[in-house]
C-alpha cells in the first residue's frame, strides 16, 4: 500500500478504536465518569510511556511549553468527563457526532489563540456544523431532555480546544508520545482525589470493560497519530467521521438503539460541512 492508503487505514482503524471505547465505556454500566476517565487516562499513559522507553524518548519539555502542555491537559480532561457523560446517556451514535464538532471548535480557537483568520468557507461550515448539531440536540423549554446533549457538545468544545493546543505543540516540535504522557498522566491526578474519596465497587466485568476502553483508547491515539505521520491532514481527515457508523453500527447490535430521524439529518448537516471544508482545502492546496 501507498503512504496515502495506509494513512487512511490507520484513520479507519482510530475510529473503530474510539467507538469501541465508547461502547465499552456504556458496558460498563453506572459508575461516575470520574472513574471511567481514570481507568482510561491511566492505561493510556502507561502505553505513552513504554512508546517512549522504547523510542529512548526524553520525558523532560521545556518550560516555555509548560502553559500549552496544561492547555491541553485541562480542555482534553473536559472533554473526555463531557464525552464520557454523554455516552451513558445518549445514542452512541448522537454521542459520537457531537464530539466530532472538535475541528469546528478548533477553528474558533485558532482564531483567538493562534490568531489564524477563518475564510468565510470555513465560517459558513461553522454554522452550518452547529446547525446539525442543534438538529442532535434538540433544544425544548425543558432542561433536562436536553442537558445531555449539551454535555456532549461541551465535550466536543473541550476536545477542539485540546487539538488547537496539540497544534501548536507540534508546530514547537514536541513530540507526540510526550503530548499523550503529559495528558494522561495530568488527567488521572485531577480525578485520583474524586476517586479516592467516592470510588464505586466495581464488578469483574465492569473492570474489564474499563481496561477495554483504556486499550482502545490507546489504540485509537495511536492509529491516528501513525496516519498523520503518513499524510496531511487535509487528506485523510473527512474518514475520522466513519466513527459514527461504527457507533451506530455497535449501538444497534448491543443496545438496540437507533438514532431517530432529525439526528440523522444532524449526521448529514455535520458530514456535509465537514466534507465541504475537506474539499475546499484541498482545492486551495492545489492552486
Amino acid at each position: 500500500m501507498n503512504r496515502k492508503t495506509r494513512a487512511v487505514s490507520m484513520v479507519l482503524c482510530s475510529a473503530f478504536c474510539f467507538a469501541l471505547m465508547n461502547l465499552f465505556v456504556r458496558l460498563s454500566g453506572d459508575l461516575p465518569s470520574v472513574q471511567k476517565s481514570f481507568f482510561r487516562n491511566a492505561i493510556a499513559f502507561l502505553f505513552a510511556l513504554l512508546v517512549l522507553l522504547r523510542q529512548r524518548g526524553s520525558v523532560h519539555f521545556r518550560k516555555s511549553d509548560l502553559p500549552l502542555l496544561l492547555v491541553r491537559s485541562v480542555f482534553g480532561t473536559v472533554g473526555i468527563l463531557c464525552n464520557f457523560y454523554a455516552v451513558d446517556h445518549l445514542v452512541l451514535s448522537d454521542a459520537s457526532m457531537l464530539n466530532k464538532l472538535s475541528p469546528f471548535f478548533a477553528i474558533i480557537f485558532s482564531f483567538f489563540f493562534l490568531h489564524e483568520r477563518a475564510k468565510p468557507v470555513q465560517v459558513a461550515a461553522l454554522v452550518t456544523a452547529f446547525a446539525g448539531a442543534l438538529c442532535i440536540i434538540k433544544p425544548s423549554f425543558g432542561l433536562s431532555e436536553a442537558f445531555p446533549s449539551l454535555i456532549g457538545m461541551l465535550g466536543g468544545m473541550g476536545a477542539g480546544a485540546a487539538y488547537t493546543a496539540v497544534r501548536a505543540l507540534g508546530g514547537r516540535g514536541v513530540k507526540g508520545p510526550l503530548i499523550v504522557l503529559f495528558f494522561s498522566g495530568f488527567s488521572s491526578l485531577c480525578v485520583l482525589p474524586w476517586l479516592l474519596f467516592d470510588f464505586h465497587p466495581m464488578q469483574m466485568g465492569q473492570l474489564a470493560c474499563l481496561l477495554g476502553a483504556g486499550l482502545a483508547a490507546a489504540g485509537g491515539q495511536f492509529s491516528i497519530t501513525a496516519a498523520y505521520s503518513l499524510a496531511p491532514a487535509k487528506e485523510i481527515s473527512i474518514y475520522d467521521y466513519s466513527q459514527v457508523i461504527f457507533s451506530a453500527v455497535l449501538g444497534f447490535f448491543f443496545f438496540g438503539q437507533l438514532p431517530d430521524g432529525l439526528s440523522v439529518l444532524g449526521y448529514l448537516i455535520i458530514c456535509g460541512a465537514s466534507a465541504w471544508m475537506f474539499l475546499w482545502s484541498r482545492r486551495v492546496e492545489q492552486i
